[in-house]
């Protein structure tokens, strides 16, 4: 495919990821945490927060209509894997359709990370990735995905959330500890971008 194909493939399908964006906010407004998809800004901000080149297993927890998981194939190397935790089936419809070796998608709850991480055979991540609006969820259901986060990850790993508002933070941090943020205005609405890291099994992380 030449560059001018590329890219008009690569516009249409922004477009289509918009529209079916759009649909899935007015249709589950909780699941959803903002009207538009990521910008490519806000994207290279969570990639600069995940070090996605050193990965070799990657979890994207409430990846939506998939706009951020082809970014993220875009970015892991050929030998990873990148696994997707979806609560709605028509999205997961929508990740099914991106034809990548390399993605795994489930479809179903984010607390259960160990689990679907044991059902699939794969071991601990390097990175988790969320786009789970944690404002809008029980604090309760926010608190066994953050628990389940940080059980699952290898040590080091990173757990990178995007989110409108603060509640991630508030609910992560006696779990986690206080993370490492960064606004990025250049998204509709503006986003921050958190990251925890895990310690090492000599208990310091390296950054």
């Amino acid at each position: 495919m030449d560059n001018d194909s590329s890219r008009i493939a690569n516009d249409t399908s922004r477009e289509t990821n918009r529209l079916a964006f759009f649909v899935g906010f007015l249709r589950y407004p909780q699941q959803v945490g903002s009207i538009i998809p990521s910008s490519r800004f806000l994207e290279q901000r969570i990639l600069d927060a995940a070090r996605l080149q050193e990965a070799r297993l990657v979890v994207e927890l409430g990846p939506g209509t998939g706009g951020t998981t082809r970014t993220f194939l875009r970015h892991l190397s050929p030998n990873a894997k990148l696994l997707t935790i979806e609560l709605n089936a028509e999205f997961t419809d929508l990740l099914d359709q991106i034809d990548d070796e390399r993605l795994i998608n489930h479809q179903g709850s984010a607390e259960n990370l160990a689990t679907i991480l044991a059902d699939h055979k794969l071991g601990a991540p390097d990175v988790v990735i969320s786009g789970i609006p944690f404002s809008t969820i029980p604090k309760s259901v926010g608190q066994d995905i953050i628990k389940s986060v940080r059980a699952s990850l290898a040590p080091n790993g990173r757990f990178v959330a995007y989110q409108f508002r603060n509640e991630v933070a508030n609910i992560a941090r006696p779990i986690m500890g206080e993370p490492d943020s960064v606004l990025e205005m250049r998204n509709v609405p503006p986003m921050r971008v958190y990251r925890w890291q895990k310690p090492a099994l000599n208990g310091n992380a390296t950054a």
